[in-house]
């Protein structure tokens, strides 16, 4: 199926999934913020600003996780010479970039009435802004280069090098003594933030999901409608 990838069939299904997306992230977020800023309680120590967690976790959750998914494509780009995963790694990177910039301005204002400065270089936030920096140097990358095989191979190289810093993002408060508490939500321990603040997290989480994936849809589109003008069946 992806050695066929034929622009016109794909854009046939892309093309309508942006307003069922666009729909039910709607719902989700309008439901998020009810329990995020009504329901659910203020933090015994930092009061309401607590609430800012509610944007900023979600969106340094999908900024990891949309670089690792980059990272993962560009290793089948690279070594499995796999070109639909050219265009999917390409469209996910503006979603990826505007989650690291609200996980970095969020975390600052969150900063200010927690640790009374705006920013501190300590290693969570430092790595954060790395990371930011290899969204934005990945897709100035795509920009330079005009030679195809150049650009895969120069952006795929990016992505590579820039997944060391995953790791370093996500046990940097482990690893250091950081700002920043130890995670409170963890797939494979028991989780210590109480129920009234993990659910209006999921929700706000699975909006900004959504959401990333709506400027997914757009950018992934947009490079098929280009593909289309060039009169090209498939990669």
């Amino acid at each position: 199926m992806l050695k066929n990838f034929e622009p016109n069939k794909i854009f046939v299904i892309t093309s309508k999934a942006p307003k069922y997306v666009l729909g039910l992230f709607f719902i989700i977020i309008f439901i998020g913020l009810i329990e995020a800023l009504v329901l659910s309680p203020e933090d015994y120590l930092q009061s309401h600003s607590v609430r800012i967690m509610y944007v900023h976790v979600p969106s340094a959750w999908i900024s990891l996780g949309t670089f690792s998914a980059i990272a993962i494509l560009s290793f089948l780009i690279l070594f499995f010479k796999n070109k639909p995963s050219i265009l999917i790694a390409k469209s996910l990177a503006p979603s990826g970039l505007v989650f690291s910039i609200i996980a970095l301005v969020t975390g600052s204002i969150w900063g200010k009435p927690t640790w009374g400065t705006w920013w501190a270089w300590d290693a969570r936030i430092t790595s954060m802004l790395i990371l930011c920096l290899f969204y934005f140097i990945y897709i100035v990358a795509w920009r330079i280069y005009q030679d195809t095989e150049k650009v895969n191979k120069v952006t795929s190289f990016i992505a590579l090098i820039g997944a060391v810093n995953l790791p370093i993002v996500k046990y940097s408060v482990d690893w250091w003594s950081t700002l920043h508490q130890p995670a409170s939500v963890s797939v494979f321990e028991k989780t210590s933030i109480h129920y009234t603040m993990l659910i209006p997290l999921a929700l706000m989480t699975a909006a900004f999901a959504l959401f990333s994936l709506l400027i997914f849809l757009m950018k992934y589109n947009t490079e098929l409608i280009k593909i289309k003008n060039k009169g090209l069946d498939r990669l």
